[in-house]
């Protein structure tokens, strides 16, 4: 459950008719050895569009791409000297996510060979100049990549970028679907539902928990135990437990929640979901196992009516093909000699994709909410290089804010806490870190994932014109506080 439609990408190349049709000739030839050769490489497919050199072509294809809905961004290359005042009209129209590919079509000079003629066709180091010059005087969001189009490490920046705004194309459709309120008194999980829809395109609601009990009903008792035998095969269950009553049926009261969500969201179109404790009413159990069966499955979820977080989620899931990507909170410290670490957790709900070994199925008392014991999936998260995502109303406008971040293993035993959880080092330390994320006014529910970069972030914020802090190891905590203080306009 990742994308519901068809995702492409536009290569538009330009030139000038200067040369003549001959030479344009060989331009056309030459994006299609090049976008040939990326289709084969990326990760989706690149429509080679025609050759454009004047005003009116160009406008004409721009507008083209707006109304493409298959069509998630343009990838722009000057192959020739094409001069920019032409551009003028179509980029001001271009509401699609813009990648300016700065390449040539040969890889090496041909030095014994090489004359006018072929520095007249092969001009893409003047004219991409040209061009990326007007696109920064008209103020345009772009993504810049220069490299040859051959190699590898050029291919995958595209990738990365095509990653990203097809998670901008599914954000412009995305809905998510509150099961009940915000949690009382909290102040971060609140915002601007309307802010929301005209930045980013989601469409939030608001549901009872009756709307999903009535969903759930619905399924028989076989299809539960259906469901229930899927974790039996995905999931180590102790055989010992599923004997014990009590055990097996919060596991099935999971399979029914889960089958009653999944439900109700994919007949009513919602990609994300929220849950609070606070409003259960009808409900046995907390949503655990099936809250994290969901985002296994690519949905985007928060605790505590976090829609933003939930929202977020959905994105990344798409940005990364549901690869090791979870919804996230810090929950406690762990200071030592020789730093801090952070332990991340929630009261259930952290996604499978980021477990280390194969979770396993535990039913215990959760402590709040007032429910019966929440069966939930049990494990310790995988180490490596992450980044750590928050997305913050701060009034009228939204902020992303990233820390790097390298989770370690968990070395201790935890028997008496259980609940899934990742143990990190944030970058540059943990107390500069932690001192920048409150000065950015970070939440503690994040986004983590180990599949996307600082990089790609970056290109969701440009996609969406919103602003990004980034905490890593290049921070300096006393400029952090500068960049926050011009940031809020009180320098």
């Amino acid at each position: 459950m990742m994308t519901d439609n068809k995702t492409s990408f536009w290569f538009i190349t330009g030139s000038q008719h200067l040369y003549g049709p001959e030479t344009l000739d060989q331009v056309m030839e030459q994006t299609r050895d090049i976008t040939g050769t990326l289709n084969e490489a990326l990760p989706f497919p690149v429509e080679t569009k025609s050759v454009v050199t004047t005003e009116e072509e160009i406008t004409r294809v721009l507008r083209e791409a707006n109304a493409a809905a298959d069509c998630a961004g343009v990838i722009l290359w000057m192959h020739t000297f094409s001069p920019a005042k032409r551009w003028v009209q179509g980029l001001m129209e271009l509401q699609k996510p813009m990648l300016h590919l700065h390449t040539q079509h040969h890889e090496q000079i041909p030095w014994n060979e090489i004359d006018m003629d072929f520095m007249n066709l092969n001009q893409s180091a003047h004219g991409d100049r040209e061009f990326g010059f007007l696109v920064t005087r008209l103020g345009k969001n772009r993504r810049v990549i220069a490299g040859h189009w051959k190699h590898e490490t050029i291919q995958q920046e595209i990738a990365g970028w095509m990653r990203t705004m097809a998670a901008v194309q599914e954000s412009r459709r995305l809905k998510v679907a509150r099961i009940g309120d915000n949690m009382r008194g909290v102040a971060v999980t609140e915002g601007d539902k309307v802010q929301a829809q005209k930045e980013f395109g989601w469409t939030v609601d608001g549901y009872g928990i009756g709307d999903i009990n009535e969903v759930a009903a619905r399924f028989s008792e076989d299809e539960v135990a259906a469901r229930a035998e899927e974790y039996k095969q995905s999931y180590h269950i102790p055989e010992e437990k599923w004997q014990e009553e009590d055990f097996r049926q919060s596991v099935l009261g999971q399979a029914r929640i889960e089958l009653g969500i999944e439900a109700f969201l994919t007949e009513n179109g919602y990609h994300a979901f929220t849950t609070t404790f606070e409003d259960l009413h009808g409900m046995e159990q907390l949503p655990g196992l099936a809250a994290q069966r969901l985002m296994e499955k690519g949905f985007g979820f928060a605790g505590e009516g976090d829609w933003k977080t939930a929202a977020l989620l959905r994105m990344m899931k798409t940005m990364t093909g549901n690869d090791r990507t979870t919804f996230m909170e810090d929950y406690t410290y762990h200071f030592t000699p020789d730093g801090a670490q952070v332990l991340g957790s929630h009261m259930l709900e952290i996604c499978p994709t980021v477990a280390s070994g194969k979770p396993e199925v535990a039913v215990h008392p959760l402590g709040i909410g007032g429910k019966t014991d929440p069966a939930r999936l049990i494990f310790d998260g995988i180490s490596g290089e992450a980044v750590n995502v928050s997305l913050v109303d701060m009034g009228g406008r939204f902020r992303f804010i990233l820390n790097e971040v390298t989770a370690v293993e968990v070395s201790e035993n935890t028997p008496n806490l259980p609940v899934a959880k990742v143990l990190w080092e944030p970058k540059p330390d943990f107390k500069t870190a932690a001192e920048a994320w409150i000065y950015a006014g970070g939440a503690h529910h994040t986004v983590l994932t180990f599949a996307a970069d600082k990089q790609q972030i970056a290109d969701l914020a440009d996609a969406f014109d919103i602003e990004l802090v980034t905490i890593d190891s290049h921070t300096d905590i006393y400029h952090f506080r500068q960049q926050m203080k011009h940031a809020a306009g009180k320098a």
